[in-house]
């Protein structure tokens, strides 16, 4: 792929980040089970994350815009490796906890500014291309790294997965470190911190969203459908094991098999990028996506859940590609880092809110009811989206590169 070749620094140190990723949730699991034995600490791990991540947005978007963002990550990689290799030497679950918070805190600064680094350094027609490419490294991480860690486990220990991983982050700041400076010198206004000045910022994201309505329109109905989507992936465990009968060396192969699936449409969508337009990509991308889910949680058998995961990958590769453009090209990048925060905080609350609500009504009905029920909502908001960005107001209010090709495909 030409464009993976163009831009082989940045995507060898994301994806090697990922794959660190990876590794150091396997390790982590393992770590807190041997200390607690206790299933309420190891769902906490789940929990400490966002919890850091909604407490950090509320400032971290004031800082982001008013920084260097590549220095930013390198920075967040470093303390991010510094707190992993701590990992190893704690004995108290609470310091676990401790360090993991830390580090959610350092990838809070990371996200956004890597969204802000891409826009800019990447040009318009390639954007497409390179977030299936990015999204493709991320599925092959989610596949390989547990495999990887489980084996650096096995004629090692844990702590030696964690050191891999902290190695990892520190890779990853070494090749942003060697990539070019894209910073705008009108971007670069360091100031204190102030209320007064958060106050500001969110109103500025505030006028930006109340002027951009239809970008409004279709950042809320893309997030309400994937939130949907993602508390249905909070019970896939529990409807593979419950209703499909499955043991647990096939859950594990049917989880392989998603990711698989990811790989292959990452491929395809990168492929494909320059022939469709991110329009496209969004509105087909989602409906089969959400389509996927509930065929999942209507499968009688395990054979139809795993054709419904294998398309739920490919599908999902084309959807994240496309909204990804969408967000890089729409979002004017001198406040990306103020947007990316609050639009984290919502899509984090969103995300609690949906993955509870799933739960308690999971408990007092049937699993598989509920799951398809809110399968069905997500399809329905997926047609809502699918509808509004191909009326006459959207077309006039989205981008050409959105709505259009990227660019003619070459003869």
């Amino acid at each position: 792929m030409s464009i993976a070749r163009k831009y082989w620094l940045i995507l060898f140190g994301f994806g090697f980040s990922y794959l660190g990723n990876w590794v150091n949730l396997v390790a982590l699991n393992l770590l807190v089970w041997h200390l607690t034995e206790s299933p309420t600490a190891m769902a906490s791990i789940f929990i400490v994350g966002p919890i850091a991540r909604i407490l950090t947005s509320f400032f971290a978007g004031s800082i982001i815009d008013r920084s260097n963002k590549q220095k930013l990550m390198i920075y967040s990689d470093i303390i991010r490796g510094i707190l992993i290799l701590l990992l190893p030497f704690t004995s108290s679950i609470w310091l676990i906890y401790c360090v993991l918070f830390l580090s959610n805190i350092a990838s809070s600064f990371f996200g956004p500014s890597s969204t802000y680094y891409i826009s800019k350094y990447i040009p318009d027609e390639d954007k497409q291309s390179f977030n299936a490419i990015l999204g493709m490294f991320s599925s092959g991480s989610f596949l390989i790294g547990p495999a990887l860690a489980g084996f650096i486990i096995a004629i090692s220990n844990i702590s030696i997965a964690f050191w891999f991983n902290a190695l990892t982050f520190f890779i990853c700041a070494l090749s942003i470190f060697k990539l070019p400076a894209v910073e705008d010198h009108q971007d670069m206004h360091r100031k204190p911190i102030t209320w007064r000045m958060l106050k500001e910022d969110y109103g500025i994201v505030y006028a930006y969203i109340k002027k951009e309505q239809v970008f409004a329109k279709v950042f809320l109905y893309f997030q309400g459908a994937l939130m949907i989507a993602f508390a249905l992936d909070s019970q896939e465990a529990t409807f593979i094991k419950q209703n499909l009968q499955a043991s647990d060396s096939l859950y594990g192969v049917i989880v392989s098999i998603a990711g698989i699936g990811a790989i292959i449409g990452g491929a395809m969508a990168a492929r494909y990028a320059k022939r469709f337009s991110t329009r496209q990509y969004i509105v087909s991308g989602l409906l089969l996506t959400t389509i996927c889910y509930t065929l999942f949680y209507s499968s009688p058998n395990v054979i139809m859940a795993i054709v419904s995961f294998v398309a739920l990958g490919i599908c999902m590769s084309f959807c994240n590609a496309g909204y990804s453009t969408f967000y890089q090209i729409s979002v004017p990048t001198s406040i990306m880092g103020r947007f990316g925060s609050v639009s984290t905080m919502v899509i984090n609350v969103l995300q609690i809110v949906f993955t509870l609500a799933l739960g308690l009504l999971a408990e007092w009905l049937s699993l598989q009811m509920v799951c398809i029920v809110f399968g069905i909502v997500a399809i329905f908001l997926s047609l809502v989206l699918y509808v509004f960005m191909h009326s006459k107001s959207a077309y006039e209010g989205l981008k050409e590169e959105i709505v259009l090709k990227s660019c003619q495909v070459e003869t």
